[in-house]
C-alpha cells in the first residue's frame, strides 16, 4: 500500500535516513512525494497494460531485521560460475556482507565498495552521479527506491582501463515473508575503459520478498561496457529491476538480461545513445513456469547520427505463465544513419501459456535502417519427427529442441564462465540433468508430455 510506504520513510527519516548527507535529505523528500504523487501503476497506464503489480502494492512489505538468518559461503557458491577469484561484492537483505565478498586483483583507480561507504567517505563524487541517469519523475519504483536510498554499490571503472575479470555484484535474501530491499548501484565507466559486470539477484529461502532494485549506468567516450543481469529470486518472490543507461560518443554498452525466478517480475532496460558513433546491444532471455509473470521492457533512444542497436529477446514459456515483452526503438530528429534491429522470439510449450509482445519503432529521422519483428509458436513438427525418425523419444526430442532454441541467445554472452555456466543450466532444466558448471540448483523443469 501507498501509505504504508509513506509511513515508512517517515520514520526512516525522523531516524535520520541512516546518517546521510545533507544533500541527500531533500532528493529523497522529492523522490517519495513524487512516489505518493504517481502512486503504484495499474494496468490503464499503457507501459503496465499487461502486467498487474496488485500483489505488491496490496501487501506491506517492511525492511528485513538486521538479525535477519545469515547466508553461508556454501549457500553461495553455487551462483559463483566456479570463480570465487572475482572482485566480488554481496548483500544481504540490502545490507552488505564484508565476509563473503571478495576484493580481487587490484587494478589503479578502480573503485568496487558499497554506497553507503562512499557516502560517507567521498559525498561530494557521490551526489554528482546519483539520480542524474535514473529519473523518478514518471517512475513509481525507481521514486520508491531513491526515497530510501541508503546503500547499495559503487563500481568506478578509470580512463583506459582494460579489466581481465568481471565484477560481480550479488544480491540475495535471507529473511522471512513480506521484506523488502531497495538495492542501488552506481557504475561509472571512464573514456575509452572496457569492464564486464554481472548483477545477480538470487533467492536462497522459499520466501515471499520484493526486490526493488535500480542500477545507474554513465559511460564515458569510447568506453565499452558488457552488462549482465541475472534474476533467479525465489519463486514466491518479487522482483521490479531497472536498468538506466547514458553512453558518451562512440561507446558501446552490451546488456544481457536472464530471468527464471520470481512469481512477479519486470526488469526495465533503458539507453540513450547520446554521443555520435555509439551502439547498444540488448539481449535476454527468459523463462517461466507455472504462475510465473514475467515482464520485459526496454527503451533504445538514438539521440545522436551514426548510432547502431542491436536487439534480441527470447522467451520460453509453460505450464500457465504469463510473458510480456515490449521493446522500443525511438530515433531523434537529429539521429541522421541510425541503424537498428530488433527482435523478440517466443516458445510456447503449453497451451495454457501466454505472451504479449509489442516491439516498437518511433522515427523522426529520414536516413534510417531500422527493422522489427516478433514471432511466437510451438516446436517445429518437422525437427520433432526427424529427431524420432533417429531413434530420439519424442520427449527428449522436445527437450533438447527446447534447449536449442535458447542456446542460441545464450551464445552471444561474451564472458565464457557465465555463458558456460548458463548453458549447462539451461540444459539441466531441459534434460533433467544436474549441472556442476555454474554449480546452479535445480530449477523447475519441463515435463514429458
Amino acid at each position: 500500500m501507498t501509505q504504508a510506504y509513506l509511513e515508512d520513510y517517515s520514520a526512516f527519516a525522523a531516524n535520520g535516513g541512516t546518517g546521510a548527507p545533507a544533500w541527500l535529505t531533500p532528493l529523497r523528500r522529492q523522490a517519495i512525494d513524487r512516489f505518493g504523487a504517481l502512486g503504484f501503476p495499474t494496468t490503464k497506464n499503457e507501459d503496465w497494460h499487461y502486467t498487474s503489480v496488485a500483489p505488491i502494492a496490496e501487501r506491506v512489505f517492511r525492511p528485513a531485521p538486521a538479525r535477519a538468518p545469515a547466508v553461508t559461503r556454501a549457500e553461495l557458491a553455487p551462483f559463483l560460475f566456479d570463480r570465487p577469484d572475482w572482485t566480488r561484492l554481496v548483500f544481504v537483505n540490502g545490507r552488505p556482507a564484508p565476509a563473503l565478498s571478495h576484493a580481487g586483483t587490484p587494478t589503479a583507480g578502480l573503485r568496487v565498495e558499497n554506497l553507503a561507504a562512499a557516502l560517507a567517505a567521498d559525498p561530494s563524487f557521490i551526489e554528482r552521479h546519483l539520480s542524474q541517469v535514473a529519473a523518478f519523475d514518471q517512475q513509481t519504483f525507481t521514486a520508491l527506491n531513491t526515497a530510501f536510498v541508503s546503500d547499495g554499490a559503487l563500481v568506478v571503472i578509470p580512463a583506459d582501463a582494460a579489466l581481465d575479470s568481471p565484477i560481480h555484484l550479488i544480491w540475495t535474501s535471507s529473511a522471512d515473508d513480506l521484506t523488502v530491499s531497495h538495492p542501488r548501484t552506481l557504475v561509472i565507466v571512464g573514456p575509452r575503459a572496457r569492464a564486464t559486470i554481472i548483477e545477480s539477484y538470487i533467492g536462497l529461502r522459499d520466501s515471499s520478498y520484493f526486490t526493488n532494485a535500480v542500477t545507474e549506468v554513465q559511460l564515458g567516450d569510447g568506453a565499452t561496457l558488457r552488462h549482465c543481469k541475472l534474476q533467479r529470486e525465489s519463486p514466491r518472490a518479487y522482483h521490479v529491476g531497472s536498468i538506466e543507461v547514458r553512453q558518451g560518443r562512440d561507446s558501446h554498452y552490451e546488456s544481457f538480461s536472464f530471468a527464471t525466478g520470481a512469481v512477479l517480475s519486470r526488469t526495465n532496460i533503458a539507453t540513450v545513445l547520446g554521443g555520435e558513433g555509439c551502439g547498444a546491444t540488448l539481449n535476454g532471455l527468459y523463462m517461466l513456469d507455472g504462475e510465473q509473470h514475467g515482464d520485459h521492457q526496454t527503451r533504445i533512444e538514438h539521440a545522436q547520427p551514426n548510432t547502431f542497436s542491436r536487439e534480441l529477446y527470447k522467451g520460453i514459456l509453460d505450464g500457465s505463465s504469463h510473458g510480456v515483452f515490449n521493446g522500443k526503438v525511438y530515433v531523434h530528429p537529429v539521429a541522421q544513419k541510425t541503424d537498428g534491429k530488433q527482435t523478440n522470439n517466443t516458445l510456447l510449450l503449453s497451451e495454457r501459456a501466454r505472451i504479449d509482445t509489442k516491439p516498437q519503432l518511433e522515427i523522426f529521422a529520414d536516413d534510417v535502417k531500422c527493422t522489427h519483428g516478433a514471432t511466437v509458436g510451438r516446436l517445429d513438427e518437422v525437427a520433432l519427427f526427424y529427431m524420432k525418425s533417429r531413434g530420439i523419444s519424442a520427449p527428449r526430442a522436445r527437450q533438447l529442441l527446447t534447449y536449442a532454441f535458447a542456446a542460441d541467445v545464450l551464445e552471444r554472452i561474451e564472458e565464457p564462465a557465465v555463458r558456460e555456466g548458463l548453458e549447462a543450466m539451461v540444459l539441466a532444466r531441459f534434460t533433467k540433468e544436474r549441472s556442476a558448471v555454474g554449480g546452479q540448483r535445480s530449477e523447475p523443469g519441463i515435463t514429458d508430455r
